[in-house]
């Protein structure tokens, strides 16, 4: 059994952390947030210690640092331009790092996070999900077994409704955020490098507060892809079934199906962490820094190769900072 602490406990993704630690036979001895709607505990780990002030939080992992209920692991759950504090404190604390996606925001970050590593002799592991879904494994493999001379077409889109609360939460704040590509694409990103192998190409067309549309060419793929948290743009078929959400991903026009099977993924993230066979820092590269080149770049207009969802109104909702 490892004993884990916990950063960002009341958070949404949170939940699925504490249901992969307790499903993995571990315990959490210790937990931060700065909200106390923490109620979620009690279905999981009700006797342990939680802290709404980062400094009695910081004491308590030292304090408990050389006895049996010293952390061995901390999951990361914060605010995405918190990742980098907060992984630093694990490894400062004695123990290996589990964080949320995105890892860190910036490249760079990554090889100063390598560094403190080699200092510290413990590790960084981030969730990259999808690399575990069934479906996905099973496009890797076929696109692995094709032609390898072959460069496919892939269209990737994207769109999952927020509110007005969005733009006044850290989300909706790009130095905090990322940015809508950092914020929801990185994973999708990650997941087209590791079946395609190396970005060559990053073309921006549209970015704005609520969407982002581009061009990817990686060794065996030319992606064009839309992503968007404005429910104006979904698709009349999801809007006419209820639907906030519409994800879809085409292949030479077949469609990879992968709605379903999302529910154990973090569980089988820390599955594979604990036997020595998570993704760390170098794993994560690739999806950083095209996130990042996204980020910084400046959008050409509808020009060239686009996704035609890029074509859509752009929304005049002022963007919060």
């Amino acid at each position: 059994m490892k004993n884990f602490g916990i950063i960002g406990v009341a958070g949404y993704i949170a939940p699925r952390h504490l249901k992969a630690i307790k499903e993995t036979g571990n315990k959490l001895v210790v937990a931060l947030d700065k909200s106390d709607t923490v109620g979620i505990m009690d279905s999981y780990f009700p006797e342990c210690s939680f802290y709404t002030e980062y400094e009695r939080f910081d004491r308590y992992v030292e304090k408990i640092k050389n006895t049996p209920d010293k952390i061995d692991f901390l999951s990361v759950c914060t605010p995405n331009y918190l990742h980098d504090s907060h992984i630093r404190f694990g490894l400062r604390a004695g123990a290996d790092v589990i964080c949320e996606k995105p890892l860190v925001l910036n490249t760079w970050n990554i090889d100063a996070l390598k560094t403190m590593e080699q200092e510290t002799g413990h590790r960084v592991y981030n969730i990259l999900q999808l690399r575990l879904h069934p479906a996905i494994i099973a496009w890797k493999d076929k696109i692995a077994k094709g032609d390898r001379q072959k460069v496919y077409d892939v269209d990737l889109t994207y769109i999952t409704s927020r509110g007005k609360w969005y733009y006044t939460s850290w989300k909706g704040n790009l130095e905090k955020s990322g940015g809508v590509a950092t914020n929801i694409g990185v994973h999708f990103y990650d997941m087209l490098s590791w079946i395609f192998g190396a970005r060559q190409e990053n073309i921006v067309h549209i970015s704005t507060h609520d969407r982002v549309a581009g061009f990817l060419r990686f060794e065996r793929a030319r992606v064009r892809y839309f992503l968007s948290i404005n429910a104006d743009t979904l698709p009349q078929s999801a809007v006419a079934q209820g639907k906030k959400t519409y994800r879809k991903v085409e292949c030479e026009g077949e469609e990879i199906e992968f709605s379903d099977g999302f529910t154990e993924l973090h569980t089988d993230s820390y599955r594979n962490i604990l036997a020595g066979q998570g993704f760390g820092l170098d794993d994560v590269r690739n999806c950083i820094d095209i996130v990042s080149n996204i980020r910084n770049a400046t959008p050409i207009g509808l020009k060239g190769d686009y996704h035609p969802l890029a074509e859509l109104p752009l929304s005049n909702h002022p963007f919060r900072k």
